[in-house]
Parts: structure tokens; C-alpha cells; sequence
């Protein structure tokens, strides 16, 4: 595989902080929405949210591998964990993009 320009390795890591922060919101919205359903009782809301925290804390969306290495797969992670899209990789080179692109077809 390609080695990835220098231009989008600078920008993936300064990217992947915000698309993690604004996943989180995300999960943590859900979550609230967990622990605030009044028709459920303390421990379904409990259960219910913990069970979401744990099979979230490992995901790309939460936490990546920041190795250049890396880069294209945990890209490709975001966008089928519906962390990104494509539409979020227009800074990047067309080279990345494409790449991406054809990654997601695979």
C-alpha cells in the first residue's frame, strides 16, 4: 500500500480529534436518552447504557492507533462505523480519497 502524504497525515491527526469528540456527543446522547426513559426501570437503564459504553470503548470512534501505517484503515473504520463519511475526507489529497474509495468497495 502507498505511503500516505505527509499533508494528510498532518491533517488526519488534527481531523480525528474532532470526529471523536463529536462521536462521542453523539454517544453520549444516546446515553442520556438511556438513562433518562422513565418507563424503564434504574437497573434496564443501567444495564442498558453500560452495555452500549462497553462494546464502544474499543471502537475507532473512541479511541485509534495514531501510526501513519494506520492511516488508511482507521479511515476506512470511521466511515463504516459511521463515525465520518466520505464527504469528510474533501480536505484530503485526491490520491487519499480515491484510495479510500476503492478500500470501501473491497
Amino acid at each position: 500500500m502507498a505511503e500516505c502524504k505527509e499533508s494528510d497525515w498532518k491533517l488526519f491527526r488534527v481531523k480525528v480529534v474532532d470526529w471523536q469528540e463529536n462521536y462521542m456527543a453523539r454517544l453520549n446522547q444516546k446515553i442520556i436518552k438511556i438513562l433518562s426513559d422513565e418507563n424503564k426501570t434504574q437497573s434496564d437503564r443501567f444495564w442498558k447504557a453500560s452495555k452500549i459504553i462497553d462494546s464502544e470503548k474499543k471502537s475507532v470512534g473512541i479511541v485509534c492507533e495514531l501510526k501513519r501505517s494506520m492511516l488508511k484503515w482507521n479511515i476506512v473504520s470511521l466511515i463504516n462505523q459511521k463515525v465520518i463519511t466520505m464527504d469528510d475526507l474533501s480536505d484530503f489529497s485526491s490520491e487519499l480519497q480515491e484510495h479510500i474509495a476503492l478500500m470501501m468497495r473491497d
